[in-house]
């Protein structure tokens, strides 16, 4: 597969791709999608241009899943290295840009976590061996279809994590942020918590009342926000923050983003609720709901 993907696309280009999202993957009927769909198996929405017949009404039909979905690029790079091919061709065609397909994503997911924390991290030791890191996942990702899909992700990721978390360690020290790694915080009420510098990695803050809480430099790698509220929260330094994460919640204007980010469209496009100053851990609850 030739070529690696610059840092700026590793975002999903839809109008690039053949639809590998939304035929590939599986899914079943839940909250996040309105059907089952087995593996393979178009989704009843994807047109014969390749394009989703519902996209600006996904919410609306029952599919919030497909609207945070990223493939952080892994889609057209795909696309591109079949040369003009579509899975639509042949049984054998389609089987081959599936498994490359899922083999690419996660590769391409940790070279922008990769990407992400060498810009946050200075100068020194750190530094280059995730420049390293990055290096040996790009050409990872550049491998043929074959070599791709003899990657074991799982085991690679495992190697990769231990940096992505020195580095977020780094990012966060003097913070002394509380630790919710891991915890479930779902439909916790952390209004105006003071989560500066916190561990937030994988935590499960699902229906999280986050109102004015302050996220600057915290570390929320992989947290599931999907129907948190994020109104008048600060999250304008928080680290590992991912466009999907943003457009699995819910917020309005006041909620405050980094510059690289945007406030998704299904967002009120008014201010809803005040900003109030976060407390500071000591104070009756802050910074301690859900540990």
């Amino acid at each position: 597969m030739s070529g690696t993907p610059p840092e700026g696309q590793l975002r999903a280009d839809c109008a690039r791709c053949v639809g590998l999202c939304c035929v590939a993957p599986a899914f079943a009927a839940s909250a996040d999608f309105a059907l089952d769909k087995p593996a393979g198996q178009p989704c009843p929405n994807l047109r014969p241009d390749s394009r989703c017949g519902i996209h600006d009404r996904l919410r609306e039909r029952g599919f919030p899943g497909c609207t945070v979905f990223d493939c952080f690029g892994a889609g057209q790079r795909v696309t591109a290295a079949f040369a003009g091919r579509d899975w639509r061709d042949d049984p054998q065609t389609a089987t081959a840009m599936f498994a490359t397909f899922t083999a690419q994503r996660p590769l391409h997911e940790l070279l922008w976590y990769l990407t992400e924390a060498v810009a946050l991290t200075p100068d020194g030791p750190l530094r280059d061996e995730l420049r390293d890191a990055v290096r040996r996942t790009r050409r990872l990702t550049a491998g043929s279809p074959d070599e791709l899909r003899a990657v074991d992700a799982d085991a690679y990721r495992g190697q990769v994590n231990p940096l992505l978390a020195r580095a977020s360690e780094q990012a966060r020290a003097g913070h002394h942020g509380v630790d919710h790694r891991g915890a479930m915080l779902l439909g916790a009420d952390l209004r105006r918590a003071y989560l500066i510098g916190a561990n937030l990695r994988g935590a499960c803050l699902v229906g999280a009342d986050l109102r004015g809480a302050d996220l600057r430099a915290a570390d929320v790698t992989g947290a599931d926000l999907r129907g948190a509220d994020l109104r008048g929260a600060d999250l304008r330094d928080t680290l590992f923050l991912h466009q999907s994460q943003l457009d699995a919640a819910r917020g309005d204007r006041s909620t405050r983003l980094p510059a690289a980010l945007r406030h998704p469209g299904h967002w009120s496009p008014l201010t809803l609720t005040p900003v109030h100053r976060p407390r500071r851990p000591g104070r009756a609850g802050a910074g301690r709901r859900g540990r």
